[in-house]
């Protein structure tokens, strides 16, 4: 029975994963002047579904418990997540460097204190994190990088903005 409780935590991750399907990097991303240490493109898909598998396990752990902090830890979690699902969007999306910069260090936060408090609750859970806080404090500081080596660049223009179909 604890398995099915695993099915929405994985819909959840795959839900959030949607939103950086939806807003891709594209010719506006390639055309931003880089760091030499920009991952390749390809590492993008295969790092975040290892990491969206850890983050669902890492929650079911956590959900499977009796302990006194699973609600807390859990709604963390969501939280870690919803500003994880808004990241995409804003940077890629709406191409605002700096606010994307807001978000991914509130992340980055986000995910220190699920850490610290699944730690207690489930050990292994915790770790589970680690690779991925590891990940979002490489993402800080590429997306510092990227917002100070291209200050002007400018959100989309009103006559760029997406129409609804």
């Amino acid at each position: 029975m604890d398995w099915l409780i695993l099915m929405p935590l994985l819909a959840a991750c795959a839900s959030a994963a949607a939103t950086g399907a939806l807003f891709q990097p594209g010719s506006w991303y390639r055309g931003l002047d880089k760091p030499a240490w920009t991952p390749p493109n390809w590492l993008f898909p295969v790092a975040w579904t290892t990491l969206y598998l850890m983050i669902a396990l890492a929650a079911w752990l956590i959900a499977t418990t009796k302990h006194e902090w699973a609600t807390l830890g859990l709604a963390l979690w969501a939280w870690q997540l919803t500003l994880n699902a808004i990241w995409s969007p804003v940077f890629f999306g709406l191409r605002r460097l700096r606010i994307a910069l807001g978000v991914i260090s509130l992340l980055w936060l986000v995910i220190a204190a699920m850490i610290v408090v699944f730690a207690p609750i489930h050990a292994g859970a915790a770790w589970l994190l680690v690779p991925y806080w590891v990940w979002i404090s490489y993402a800080v500081a590429l997306n510092t990088t990227i917002y100070q080596r291209n200050p002007s660049e400018a959100p989309l223009s009103p006559s760029e903005q997406p129409r609804d179909a």
